[in-house]
């Protein structure tokens, strides 16, 4: 399949360079980036040797913004049951936990299935081509295929977290002990995922990881073992939540006698191959540490708003050189899947002052938001071959269309415009060299009959 996108308004490469391209335009042969230019250089080009680079379809974008696919780095799709359940009463996590976990117990095979499906066709309408899921509880049947079954069908390009909770609320821990699996069938089954499902060539569509949910709610062995056994795969990554509030820090302190960054060191978990969701709270030597170590960080800013937790110090890991992405995370914590608006909300939330520093406009420009949403989830997932729109790279981009009402008078700086004006849905997205979203639909998906059995497994277990 050979795909022709041209006329872009914009093309921002999200390169080394940061270059971006007036009137430009892509050619995709099967999965991967072929040539990348402008209109008129690629027309020449395919002229030059019509017998093999005639496209089999070309896209005007006439109109649009294109850019490399967004990479969610932390969700947890099955919360899409339960949005508002405790964000709307205004609770800060561990009481939202300990208000969902009986919830989410009641989940099935196949209320991970129709969650995941949901969430993911969510957030390839917000311009998501890769996504991390973290799934960290397994009730009633239920396991990590279902919802890679989701992705699968839906063409996303996934790394699903195996993850797991072992320690309940009679050993410490914060979940209800009927949640937690034996770490022995936690460790088997992570090994299962890893052999059935893990393909570290390049452009692969699936990359498992290893996920002990928190330090919380598991033990230190789990997490030694899970990162031993993740590092005997190639490409294999670690993924947990850290530092993201007080209480979780006092926690670490009065249970491990040491600071949450500094536990997760103690147990071999710092390293390129880790990447920490939130960070809401680390000290200067934790970035320092970080940096050094090059552990990425997933900033997920419309949850550790709605949750209270915090604003992440993101320009000083920047700064620092640590590995950041974005992430959506869960979708009752947000309580939406829009990859467009978290790196919109997350531009805003570090121009906002907090304890110790000033409030200051400057802080983050919109393109440095959608780097960290391109090309720094690429870098934090430990990825080479995503994030820009380069020859040789796969052939994930999305198009934002910035000519209707939304982006009325913002023709300034079309780029800058899909931040600074409200989100709006992806108009066409490629991944992987395969149509995913076309003229704002997702081709062959019929939402309605989707939503209402998703709504219907919600109701149930809410009424339960």
């Amino acid at each position: 399949m050979k795909l022709l996108l041209t006329h872009a308004d914009v093309l921002a490469t999200q390169d080394d360079a940061g270059t971006e391209i007036a009137d430009g335009a892509v050619f995709i042969r099967d999965q991967w980036i072929e040539r990348v230019g402008s209109s008129a250089d690629l027309d020449a080009w395919i002229a030059a040797d019509r017998s093999s680079r005639a496209p089999d379809r070309i896209v005007d974008l006439r109109g649009c913004v294109l850019i490399p696919g967004l990479i969610n780095g932390h969700h947890h799709l099955y919360q899409t049951l339960t949005r508002s359940v405790g964000t709307s009463r205004g609770l800060a996590l561990f009481d939202w936990l300990k208000t969902l976990y009986p919830i989410w117990g009641r989940m099935d095979a196949e209320a991970v299935y129709v969650s995941a499906k949901v969430g993911l066709a969510e957030l390839l309408l917000s311009g998501a081509t890769t996504v991390a899921d973290h799934l960290y509880m397994f009730p009633n049947g239920a396991r990590l295929d279902d919802e890679i079954a989701a992705a699968v069908e839906l063409g996303v390009r996934f790394h699903p977290t195996r993850g797991s909770m072992s320690v309940g609320e009679s050993a410490g821990g914060l979940p209800p002990d009927h949640l937690v699996e034996p770490e022995a069938d936690i460790l088997d089954d992570s090994l299962r995922v890893i052999q059935q499902w893990h393909d570290p060539a390049p452009g692969s569509m699936i990359r498992v990881g290893l996920a002990p949910c928190s330090p919380f709610s598991v033990s230190a062995e789990l997490m030694r073992q899970s990162a031993r056994m993740a590092r005997s795969h190639r490409h294999v990554g670690l993924h947990t939540h850290l530092a993201e509030t007080l209480d979780e820090d006092r926690y670490c302190l009065q249970t491990f006698g040491m600071r949450p960054l500094d536990y997760a060191e103690s147990l071999e978990w710092l390293g390129p191959d880790v990447w920490f969701a939130h960070m809401v709270h680390p000290s200067a030597p934790d970035i320092a540490k970080l940096a050094h170590s090059c552990s990425g960080v997933c900033t997920c800013a419309s949850s550790n708003m709605i949750l209270a937790s915090g604003i992440p110090p993101v320009r000083a890991m920047v700064d620092a050189g640590v590995r950041v992405g974005l992430g959506v995370d869960g979708s009752a914590s947000n309580d939406g899947n829009h990859m467009l608006g978290e790196a919109r909300q997350a531009m805003l939330l570090q121009r906002v002052g907090w304890p110790g520093f000033e409030s200051r406009a400057d802080r983050m420009s919109a393109r440095e938001a959608l780097r960290i949403a391109t090309r720094g989830g690429a870098a934090m997932l430990a990825r080479d071959d995503i994030g820009s729109i380069e020859p040789g790279k796969a052939a994930d981009v999305v198009a934002f269309r910035i000519d209707g009402l939304e982006h009325a008078g913002a023709q300034s700086d079309k780029l800058a415009a899909l931040l600074t004006c409200a989100p709006t849905r992806a108009w066409l997205s490629v991944i992987n060299g395969r149509i995913t979203v076309d003229g704002g639909q997702i081709p062959g998906l019929d939402l309605a009959p989707l939503l209402r059995r998703h709504n219907a497994i919600s109701a149930r277990m809410l009424q339960a």
